[in-house]
């Protein structure tokens, strides 16, 4: 059966909200936390963008649960080397419960210092190095490195934990999956794909940590649900490469015009239907998934976490 965790949005909540989540999420069964990283949210409607490191420093006194980034992007608004000493204090302060989940990233957060932004098959080659120059620092040693894309001179973390980081990829696509099966230490991806997950293992991730995570809105009124979404979340329905080139929070605010209500309704589970919730959270353990996050868009946050402990969760357990 799947382990089954909560998404903290930092996009969408402030870092005192997301502490408290995160405590109500630990109180409702459930069983790890996925964290955004990003420099800015998606719209302004969604209107937060905390630094992560910050708030992880705080979870890890609010809560025992495991902490994972979903995602950083370790290449170019932050130094892998700099990425790297977040991340092990982030593991020294969870007590060695925290994973380092990265990704080839988005223009939206990235590009913020004027630096070029790489097509997609450079941005892969950066994530392979920034994870070499990573590893490196991770066991405490001096590290010099002198790499095509990231140079590295006399560093070295004094701050380390006693067992490795796990640093889990994400992938969307063949090149990214790919990637992550013959580096990484696990597997992230957003939709409940098998085949993905199949190419994962086969490919050399074997019987490693494979990760997913989905978006919901509890709410009684289910019109109201859909109208929530479409006003905070309509980029996820935007198609192909977007997410990945479009520059500023005003540009997705543009292209989502094109996405209608009709479109929320159709792919997103809206409401408070025990067996829809359960369904969509079912999707993913079918595919092989080992832990499914999910995460509560609406503002009723209380009895989000009351219906999944009370109805969703002990249903998804009884399912197996």
């Amino acid at each position: 059966m799947p382990e089954y965790g909560y998404f903290l949005s930092c996009e969408q909540y402030g870092p005192a909200e997301l502490i408290e989540q995160a405590r109500m999420a630990e109180q409702a069964g459930f069983q790890a936390l996925w964290i955004s990283d990003h420099y800015h949210p998606w719209n302004d409607e969604q209107g937060q963008s905390p630094f992560v490191w910050s708030v992880i420093g705080a979870l890890s006194e609010a809560v025992s649960l495991p902490v994972e980034t979903a995602v950083t992007c370790p290449t170019v608004r932050m130094h892998p080397a700099v990425v790297a000493q977040a991340a092990a204090t982030s593991a020294v302060m969870t007590e060695n419960r925290f994973r380092l989940g990265v990704g080839s990233g988005e223009a939206l957060n990235e590009h913020i210092l004027g630096d070029h932004w790489p097509p997609a098959h450079v941005r892969l080659d950066m994530l392979e190095e920034a994870i070499q120059v990573m590893r490196r620092l991770f066991t405490g040693e001096e590290v010099n490195h002198h790499g095509p894309h990231y140079t590295v001179e006399n560093a070295r973390l004094y701050t380390v934990p006693d067992e490795p980081i796990p640093i889990d990829i994400s992938g969307f696509g063949p090149a990214a999956t790919q990637l992550a099966s013959r580096v990484g230490d696990g597997y992230i991806t957003i939709e409940p794909d098998e085949a993905m997950v199949e190419q994962y293992r086969k490919g050399g991730g074997g019987g490693k940590l494979v990760s997913g995570g989905t978006k919901v809105c509890y709410d009684t009124d289910k019109d109201e649900a859909v109208r929530t979404v479409h006003r905070l979340w309509a980029n996820e329905q935007l198609p192909g490469e977007l997410g990945q080139v479009l520059p500023s929070p005003k540009h997705f605010e543009q292209a989502q015009q094109l996405v209608t209500e009709d479109m929320v309704r159709e792919n997103r589970v809206c409401g408070d239907d025990v067996d829809e919730h359960v369904a969509e959270l079912k999707k993913f353990a079918d595919a092989g998934f080992d832990r499914v996050y999910v995460n509560q868009i609406g503002p009723d946050l209380r009895g989000f976490f009351d219906f999944y402990r009370t109805k969703v969760l002990p249903q998804l357990q009884q399912a197996v």
